[in-house]
């Protein structure tokens, strides 16, 4: 097991001689077994009578906050290192929705009856800090073992909806097969509606954890279309699987297996070979992967098929099942990336409320195609700097490269995306690869040439910035001998 910090064993010393024990427990000991880092450290004190007893002593290592104290928790801050504190307790449930519990406190507890609330085998596991002792009532050291995630009890699991999106992001952050009774009880729920019931922000703090923190992002998804979620719940992106693709350009299969391919193939972009990210941003990293997710979202809407005999359909689930593959001669989905806006709008709604985050990730669905178009039309500099007034072309090329290598062509199975590379060199070239140009002219010039201010400002400004695109306007000297030899004054006096 991992060495613990130091402050933790005095404490634990210091509980012990008040005839208290100090038990390591949840995602920390999951953690430790399976080598991995530990970034938080959730303390459970048995044997003490009430919680003012557990401040008391704590106080003397940092300061305590009581913000958790209804639940029996207690923070410790110490330097730049916070822990969790709490009592054994119990929940019971008593209305509807993820916090509709009960919770009762007991420091007279077994860690057996405290373990019962837990959702799974592998986040019941404790370990005695003084004594190294691991207590493993229901078997998680066996289901790490082997690898698999295993709820505790039928009854106190469906208490709580939120633990099939847990097992969700659990199961593919840790490669763990989810277990049959687990998988059915979870498949339950989902039929009876029992996550009707969750707040969108608890959904989305899961989603953010699946997209975030698992390799491959592609296996949570996988359990969210068999358990029966993604019909119910986010059919945008339901409304991929099936959707035929020509296999010249996919012979991977649909729409729902690409997007999956091209969803893991930027979550390995996004990381170094030690897996730590490239980004640090987090909601950059969200937003990069949210628009892969949801790239090819026009594609349901636009698919049309057209058969050796001539005849055209458009794709349609219920009635293009019964056309044989074979037969296609030629399957489109032209103009799919616009089409694309609005259902990744209202899916993304359906997540999260923060506006200038999605109105952030409609641009690189709406322009995800750009990089290979350009590159194959050899597309000038002013297009370049024109596409950099509506996207980040940085951004953009990672999005269209885990596009293109979410396929098995050959071109893509070498791993090289030369129409992003070449993109990337022009747009430095141009230094719009982070953002579009700044104007070479604002209003103070217009002043500083003579002109008073009017609304005449606006269209003057704007005809130089499109000269400046086009690359007609290289300087500011260029641009304010066009503003005088266009003669603006006079455009004032006929104004």
């Amino acid at each position: 097991m991992r060495t613990l910090p130091i402050l933790l064993i005095k404490i634990a010393k210091k509980l012990q001689e008040n005839n208290a024990r100090a038990v390591l427990v949840g995602g920390a000991v999951r953690d430790m077994v399976m080598g991995r880092e530990v970034k938080d450290y959730d303390i459970e004190v048995y044997g003490l009578e009430n919680l003012e007893q557990l401040e008391t002593i704590l106080s003397a290592f940092g300061r305590v906050n009581q913000v958790g104290k209804s639940f029996g928790v207690v923070k410790l801050k110490a330097g730049e290192e916070e822990y969790d504190f709490s009592f054994p307790r119990q929940e019971q449930k008593s209305g509807r929705g993820h916090r509709g519990f009960t919770v009762s406190v007991n420091g007279a507890l077994s860690f057996r009856e405290a373990a019962r609330r837990r959702d799974f085998t592998v986040n019941a596991i404790g370990y005695d800090i003084l004594s190294g002792e691991i207590l493993d009532p229901f078997g998680g050291l066996q289901d790490i073992r082997y690898k698999v995630l295993r709820h505790i009890e039928d009854e106190t699991f469906i208490e709580d909806p939120l633990r099939v999106y847990r097992a969700v992001q659990f199961a593919a952050r840790f490669g763990l097969e989810v277990a049959e009774g687990t998988a059915e009880l979870c498949k339950q729920m989902v039929r009876e509606g029992s996550l009707d019931e969750l707040p969108k922000e608890r959904v989305y703090e899961e989603w953010k954890k699946l997209l975030l923190k698992a390799p491959r992002p592609s296996a949570g998804f996988e359990l969210m279309r068999e358990w029966g979620i993604t019909v119910r719940y986010f059919p945008e992106l339901h409304a991929l699987i099936g959707v035929p693709q020509d296999p010249k350009w996919h012979p991977e299969g649909d729409v729902w297996v690409h997007t999956m391919l091209s969803l893991d193939s930027l979550s390995r972009e996004l990381r170094m070979e030690d897996g730590r990210w490239k980004m640090a941003n987090e909601k950059e990293r969200l937003k990069l992967l949210f628009a892969i997710l949801c790239h090819d979202f026009g594609k349901p809407l636009t698919t049309t098929i057209e058969l050796e005999n001539g005849e055209i359909y458009k794709w349609n689930s219920s009635q293009c099942l019964t056309l044989k593959t074979q037969c296609f001669a030629c399957i489109r989905a032209i103009n799919h990336e616009k089409a694309g806006i609005e259902p990744t709008r209202t899916f993304m709604y359906r997540l999260v409320n923060a506006h200038d985050f999605i109105e952030s990730i409609l641009p690189l669905v709406e322009h995800h195609l750009k990089p290979s178009q350009f590159y194959t039309q050899g597309a000038k500099a002013a297009a370049i700097r024109r596409l950099s007034l509506k996207v980040n072309i940085e951004e953009l090329v990672l999005v269209a490269k885990a596009d293109f290598l979410g396929r098995t062509t050959t071109e893509a199975q070498r791993g090289i995306y030369e129409a992003g590379e070449w993109l990337l060199e022009r747009a430095e070239q141009l230094h719009v690869k982070h953002r579009a140009p700044e104007p070479l002219l604002q209003g103070r010039d217009l002043i500083m040439l003579g002109l008073e201010p009017s609304p005449l400002f606006k269209t003057i400004l704007n005809e130089v910035y499109a000269l400046q695109l086009d690359g007609e306007v290289k300087t500011k000297e260029e641009a304010l001998a066009y503003v005088k030899k266009s003669s603006p004054k006079s455009r004032n006096r006929n104004s």
